[in-house]
């Protein structure tokens, strides 16, 4: 539960606009990496993490990869629409975000459009998710097929810039494997081969877990309360062979690093029970200052949105006053911020 001493006010900051990364680095691991595992932050380029672990340590990473979720197009009656496919299901539906002047109806077709002149027609078969705030469509054919052809990169709402072909190169990462994120596991897009072939060469063993993110980890928390805010629920699986990595790592005095929120959010969720469980389940996990960590040790991550529930993850895993301190620096010091933006390491504090 969040502390009840803290309000959304406490996760505040001015953030100058022109930090905001727009584009990603020309190459992966020459973002900068802001050392926080100390008093206080060092910089560094991210290049230089093989460094900053022992062999033995286990980088945890989220194999997630993200689809081309964004559709545009109309309703029969020629209003326009736009679509962001937040979960693919059987029998050809999925669960999408829906904009349009006025809702569909149940029964009626939307029609989407690629970018030959291509259409498709989508059945609106009616509301879904726990909140009702999503549209239930079947598609008429196999939907990752369909996106692949007719949809566009999800980019989160900070970049303002159209879809481009190096956004479908670079908001993903060289390890995705899984199809089904709307968003990427931003962390571990500064990593590329000859990165990891260094971490390989230090000792540092690699395990993953795939956690598919959903549209709202952007959900913004509208209550000063934070303890009336209600996350959105995400898929995720730990495999069996993570859960022995993880053990065999603390077996040999090896740190569990977590590349990333959503694998932190993903190995804390199978924990809860207080023993790291196998499996594959939902997760509407929240975590704020207070919580008690059972699985990671480190955190790689970038920089998070003021008032964001991911901000209030780093402030339960770090310290609140620690990472003031650090993003004052990043700011301080002109890193970049958000998805194409730059990284910080985190150790573990005591809650």
């Amino acid at each position: 539960m969040p502390s009840p001493t803290l309000t959304l006010s406490d996760f505040d900051f001015d953030l100058p606009p022109e930090l905001i990364a727009q584009h990603p680095p020309a190459e992966r691991s020459a973002s900068r990496l802001l050392d926080g595992t100390g008093e206080h932050g060092i910089d560094r380029v991210f290049r230089e993490l093989p460094g900053l672990l022992q062999p033995g340590d286990l980088l945890v990473f989220n194999d997630t990869k993200v689809i081309k979720a964004r559709l545009w197009g109309a309703k029969a009656s020629g209003g326009a629409v736009e679509a962001l496919v937040e979960r693919v299901l059987a029998r050809n539906e999925v669960w999408v975000h829906l904009r349009a002047s006025k809702s569909p109806k149940p029964g009626s077709v939307v029609h989407f459009e690629g970018p030959a002149g291509e259409r498709f027609g989508a059945e609106v078969l009616g509301r879904a998710g726990p909140e009702g705030d999503l549209f239930h469509l079947r598609f008429p054919d196999e939907p990752l097929a369909l996106l692949e052809r007719f949809g566009h990169v999800p980019l989160p709402p900070y970049i303002t810039h159209a879809d481009s072909a190096d956004d479908e190169r670079r908001y993903q990462t060289v390890f995705a494997r899984h199809p089904g994120a709307v968003a990427a596991p931003t962390a571990a897009l500064h990593f590329d081969e000859p990165l990891l072939a260094m971490l390989a060469q230090r000792g540092v063993a690699r395990a993953s877990i795939t956690l598919h993110v959903g549209a709202g980890t952007f959900q913004p928390v509208r209550s000063e309360d934070i303890g009336q805010h209600r996350m959105h629920s995400e898929w995720f699986e730990v495999s069996a062979p993570t859960v022995e990595a993880i053990a065999r790592t603390r077996e040999r005095g090896g740190r569990i690093v977590a590349v990333g929120t959503t694998t932190l959010r993903a190995l804390e969720s199978a924990a809860l029970s207080g023993t790291l469980q196998a499996g594959a389940r939902e997760t509407d996990i929240f975590i704020t200052p207070g919580f008690r960590f059972q699985v990671v040790d480190r955190l790689l991550t970038n920089f998070h949105l003021p008032k964001s529930t991911l901000l209030m993850l780093v402030s339960a895993f770090a310290g609140l006053a620690h990472i003031r301190a650090l993003y004052a620096h990043a700011i301080a010091e002109r890193y970049r911020f958000f998805s194409y933006g730059d990284a910080m390491l985190l150790e573990r504090r005591a809650a």
